[in-house]
């Protein structure tokens, strides 16, 4: 016979409320004072296993020693991404409002697989990606609101969204080659298929190439690290020379390495000429373009055929929020249609079905976390949270530029400022280890024509001018250790 409901030992919601009332403290009392924390653990691989039982507990425990656990098993092997003293890779957003979501987000738990499995699911993110798109000055054809064929989507990762956009482009090469070559098969058509990108890519764009079973062509990048328009068209002729058919190029604003911005005012013409699908990623750099004097690194953003920037990186939405737009889904729609019974509904083609729309079957309710955030931010605040990171990228480089030991490496662009001592790259080397061996502040380097730098990257909404100051002098104090021992 089944448990009364009463007699059951597991959380009700009197102590739920009790639980979560205390996580909300705690959570508040961490983001406010997580500068005084270490920014990077010391634990070695395996520190956590001999701190927790070997197996889970017969009976439940009680939530009051699962917090307790929080400091003795977690804290210890966490890095404080948003710690002012963490500078790593790019930033992950983070914000009260976003947390809140999530917690409503869980609460309802749904699939939203399609329209029918919640219709909200589905529907907010249809306008918050209309809203969204609207503060990026998108072009209305990527708009589900324009009327057209257009519309956004909510992705776990740019890297998602990387291969998404790929498979929709071949897809869509596949059919009009089909239609030209009726005698080839899928086999010989897809031998023949070349897509393109920058060296400066990120590593997820060669990964969507072998995800989608196509060769992807790694194109040398300007003196500025950008990729150009020339540098396409001469790769294409080559390739239709040589019998192959082009048909993707993924232009990035904002690389990894640098945060240099691609040319997509040259690009998309040319990706366009050749009937080359053009995807744009600006997974870090696209919040900045809620700001108008920054749009100008997004001419051409009309060419384009996908458009991808993450929320969940700077615009303050926990992860994960990756928001694309393409202007005609249909292609991804009908490449991973897969239609059983058991998915069916009546208002199919009246809405949106997002199964259709990504890798996965699943999606947690996402649209919530974009819907508080712009509601209880407002635009101007988000735009002034990005003008002030982009601020402190150029208070670091005046810092290091003030410094004869140190030189900046390419263009400081948005929040990123890369520098190294001036020297060989075993020097640099040993200056970052030294640097994240201190453990005050915690750095990435990058690698570009075989030369060492290292990244300072402005990760934290806590961040503030004194915090500047405190990660330049861990620099500087770091390089005076350093260079004093090669002197030795």
């Amino acid at each position: 016979m089944p448990v009364p409901l009463e007699t059951r030992t597991e959380m009700q919601a009197p102590e739920f409320k009790d639980f979560a009332k205390e996580m909300v403290d705690y959570i508040s009392n961490y983001l406010e004072n997580i500068r005084d924390r270490r920014v990077l653990p010391t634990v070695q691989p395996g520190y956590l296993r001999p701190l927790i039982p070997d197996e889970a507990p017969q009976q439940p425990d009680k939530w009051e020693d699962v917090m307790a656990d929080i400091e003795r098993v977690i804290m210890p092997g966490v890095t404080h991404w948003h710690s002012p003293k963490f500078h790593a890779y790019f930033p992950t957003a983070n914000s009260y409002p976003a947390i809140v979501a999530d917690m409503l987000s869980g609460a309802i738990a749904c699939i939203g697989f399609t329209w029918i499995a919640s219709p909200a699911c589905t529907e907010l993110e249809v306008v918050m990606l209309d809203w969204l798109g609207k503060m990026l000055d998108l072009p209305k054809e990527f708009l589900a609101c324009s009327g057209g064929q257009g519309g956004g989507v909510i992705q776990g990762t740019a890297s998602e969204a990387t291969l998404v956009g790929l498979l929709g482009a071949k897809a869509k090469a596949m059919k009009r080659v089909k239609e030209e070559h009726p005698d080839w098969d899928d086999n010989t058509i897809v031998s023949k298929l070349v897509g393109y990108t920058s060296i400066q890519s990120h590593s997820s764009v060669e990964r969507a190439g072998l995800l989608g079973g196509v060769k992807l062509r790694s194109l040398a990048s300007d003196v500025d690290l950008k990729l150009r328009g020339e540098t396409l068209e001469r790769a294409i002729k080559e390739d239709l020379e040589a019998g192959l058919i082009p048909f993707y190029v993924v232009a990035t604003l904002g690389t990894t390495n640098t945060c240099a911005f691609d040319r997509l005012d040259e690009i998309g013409p040319i990706g366009n000429k050749y009937n080359v699908w053009v995807h744009v990623d600006a997974a870090y750099a696209g919040s900045a373009f809620i700001c108008p004097e920054y749009r100008y690194l997004m001419k051409g953003i009309e060419t384009a055929d996908s458009f991808n920037f993450n929320p969940h990186k700077w615009m303050l939405v926990n992860f994960d929020c990756s928001a694309m737009w393409l202007k005609e889904p249909y292609w991804i729609v009908n490449a991973f249609n897969v239609d059983p019974l058991y998915l069916k509904h009546d208002m199919q083609g009246s809405a949106p079905d997002y199964r259709h729309w990504q890798i996965p079957l699943g999606r947690r309710f996402r649209a919530l976390k974009l819907w508080f955030v712009l509601r209880l931010y407002g635009i101007d605040n988000l735009q002034a949270h990005i003008r002030r990171h982009c601020g402190f990228a150029k208070q670091f480089e005046a810092l290091c530029r003030a410094d004869e030991r140190f030189e900046i490496f390419g263009e400081v662009q948005m929040g990123l400022a890369c520098f190294k001592l001036k020297g060989s790259n075993e020097l640099n080397e040993q200056l970052l280890r030294r640097i994240n061996g201190r453990g005050n502040i915690h750095l990435v380097p990058s690698k570009v024509n075989d030369v060492y730098f290292l990244r300072m990257a402005v990760c934290s909404r806590f961040t503030e001018s004194s915090d500047i100051d405190f990660s330049w002098k861990e620099v500087a104090a770091s390089a005076d250790e350093v260079l004093a021992e090669q002197k030795k």
